[in-house]
């Protein structure tokens, strides 16, 4: 017999958002966040209204800024970046430092936060926290080698980024530059996290970091967020659509610019034999419902090879663990342990299983199709923003799941003869992140990894976006400006010797590290 679930003691929004009340008061009002500039939280802007994911209950939305009153916030920024930039090394070490121990001290809120707004489970919600602290702790402990010899630039850097990685992504960025010695703009994701990072960015201007953290649309901040002429580099972390946008607009400046975009990330199988590892990895590519830019959705599998290649992944898929992230049997268990929860919104999620039923409309088919009697739900709970993992054959070209990034729980696989439709299926998207090739033969990986147009190429096993010393870049569409990851994210927020070429993806030079 069923077991009607409860939420876990202790973790509801009302709870966390009284905990960040007493946290950071200075940044929380009542029900709203506020926004900060000038050194100053400021109860400015216009608060949308917003929901969980989780339940589709009601949380705080971001408090929107108008153009003017962002351009003042940037204004304000490269004042504060003239100052920070002359403040000794070790000094800047030390407030990051600081303001490490305070983001530790309440990484549990941060976490929780983040299940509530972006509904990641407690484990990747953690994980998510922990390697933003773990890897900017990397940057302080070595960074005297990386900004020998170097400068900070000449204004703040401007930081727009998606919704799914707010700390290990966003804040990690952020206190990076900070440390090399620039004053920092954060802009909240238009669909979840505002919390979090009003958290995270009250622990940091405690510690006397300059950063400025606003919320507003893209289309309404960007003249003042990415063309300002006060704005000294522009890190971007989304969709081609947007990003396209801001690429034009720093080329056309010619500004310091970090622009990470989405790709198709595939995962080719080709004369390959060992099912075991491929049934073991299944489930750990569907994490956070493939919701992150190094997921992979699409395999292409030599035709050959289509039945072994379903006997190992089917029964795998078929052990996917979905529902509430914070649904447990007594109030006082651990945290469930799922693959995924929500997707972002409802809107979403109704997105997703509008491609899905066009895409089999036209002539896909339908391998798997998970059951949502299987989801560990609340009893009567809203369940709009849920999407059930779901796998086609064969998407048609017409459809946005044959050539684009579903980022959702949506694999599609494609059938292949010959090594060159191999190679041609895994570029389908004119570039991507990462990309894996499985084959028993070491020779073909060599032969055939370096044709595949991704940054990162595994050998039978999944890359990722990677922290600490391991780079990370982009080929083609998606990835503009200059690499990341290691030393290399140091250099691109500051200026070095005259005539220096970093190491990106540009318009007149592509240059690998």
């Amino acid at each position: 017999m069923a077991t009607t679930l409860t939420l876990k003691s202790g973790t509801s929004w009302a709870d966390a958002w009284q905990r960040c009340l007493t946290v950071a008061p200075e940044a929380f009002r009542d029900d709203r966040v506020l926004n900060l500039w000038n050194s100053t939280w400021q109860a400015d802007g216009r608060a949308l209204p917003a929901t969980s994911p989780v339940d589709g209950s009601p949380i705080a939305g971001p408090p929107r800024l108008d153009r003017d009153t962002a351009h003042q916030g940037v204004r304000a920024s490269l004042d504060q970046h003239r100052a920070w930039r002359h403040i000794p090394l070790e000094e800047r070490r030390a407030r990051v430092a600081a303001t490490l121990d305070a983001l530790t001290q309440h990484r549990e809120l941060l976490a929780l936060l983040l299940v509530w707004e972006i509904g990641k489970p407690w484990r990747l919600a953690r994980a998510d926290v922990d390697r933003a602290i773990d890897g900017v702790r990397w940057y302080v402990d070595g960074i005297e080698p990386m900004v020998a010899g170097r400068a900070p630039l000449n204004g703040p850097v401007s930081n727009i980024a998606s919704w799914n990685y707010p700390m290990s992504v966003l804040v990690h960025a952020v206190l990076v530059q900070a440390l090399a010695g620039n004053a920092v703009i954060a802009k909240t994701p238009t669909d979840g996290g505002v919390a979090c990072l009003t958290l995270a960015c009250a622990l940091a201007a405690r510690e006397g970091i300059p950063v400025t953290l606003v919320s507003g649309s893209g289309g309404e901040l960007s003249q003042a967020l990415v063309r300002a002429p006060e704005i000294g580099c522009v890190s971007f972390v989304g969709g081609r659509d947007t990003g396209a946008a801001v690429a034009t607009a720093v080329a056309d400046l010619g500004k310091r610019h970090v622009l990470e975009q989405e790709g198709l990330n595939t995962w080719g199988i080709w004369n390959h034999t060992d099912w075991d590892a491929l049934t073991a990895v299944i489930p750990k590519l569907f994490d956070y419902g493939k919701q992150r830019c190094t997921a992979y959705p699409r395999f292409v599998v030599q035709r050959e090879l289509f039945d072994e290649f379903l006997a190992a992944y089917l029964p795998a898929v078929r052990t996917l663990k979905v529902g509430h992230p914070l649904a447990v049997e007594q109030p006082d268990d651990p945290y469930p342990q799922l693959d995924f929860g929500p997707v972002i919104n409802a809107a979403k999620a109704k997105e997703l299983s509008d491609q899905v039923a066009e895409a089999i409309d036209r002539g896909a088919v339908p391998l798997h199709r998970g059951d949502a009697s299987d989801a560990r739900f609340l009893p009567g709970q809203d369940t709009s923003a849920y999407v059930q993992p779901v796998t086609l054959l064969n998407p048609p070209p017409s459809s946005p799941l044959h050539h684009a990034e579903p980022f959702g729980p949506v694999d599609t696989i494609v059938l292949v003869d010959t090594e060159a439709e191999l190679l041609a299926a895994m570029n389908a998207s004119n570039g991507a992140l990462v990309a894996t090739l499985s084959t028993d033969d070491r020779a073909t990986y060599e032969r055939l990894a370096p044709q595949i147009r991704a940054f990162k190429v595994g050998h039978g096993k999944p890359r990722s976006r990677g922290d600490r010393d391991e780079l990370f870049g982009g080929f083609g569409a998606s990835w503009r400006g200059a690499f990341v990851g290691g030393e290399l994210l140091v250099r691109a927020v500051t200026q070095g010797p005259a005539g220096e070429r970093l190491p990106g993806n540009f318009p007149e030079y592509q240059l690998l590290p």
